[in-house]
């Protein structure tokens, strides 16, 4: 009777395993996707009056700047200077959420690589670790 449960038990731990081990490879073979799209990620974003055009990656990198000839009718150099900022911070923040929704794509449902991507906050995403790994508060 012990080596009846014996194997059956070892035949749930290795199905247990095999199902797991496959989340995994469908994860990994997502984040091999993911760090590709990630890569090739641009974001183009234009000041209102179309004169600057600023393109970043996808961690908000600045790629390119393109001034267009009409800025240079226009003598105003901190006009000129905050606009150029003004479209590189609007690229930079649309290439954040064009980032998140990309990995959020990849990611399980609720992760908290997601939720740290859309709100900064380590705290939070410092505890999902420590509750994975059965570390609650108070507990060494």
């Amino acid at each position: 009777m012990s080596d009846h449960v014996d194997r059956g038990a070892n035949r749930e731990l290795r199905a247990r395993f095999d199902e797991v081990y496959g989340q995994y490879q469908q994860l990994r073979s997502g984040l091999d996707t993911l760090q590709a799209r990630l890569a090739e990620l641009r974001v183009t974003r234009r000041s209102a009056d179309g004169q600057v055009t600023a393109t970043v990656g996808a961690q908000g990198q600045l790629i390119e700047v393109e001034l267009a000839p009409a800025v240079y009718r226009d003598r105003d150099v901190g006009a000129l200077s905050r606009k150029i900022t003004e479209t590189i911070r609007a690229a930079a923040t649309a290439a954040t959420d064009a980032t998140r929704d990309l990995v959020a794509e990849s990611m399980p449902t609720g992760s908290g690589s997601v939720d740290f991507l859309r709100t900064g906050d380590y705290g939070a995403l410092l505890g999902r670790a420590d509750t994975a790994l059965g570390r609650g508060e108070g507990t060494a």
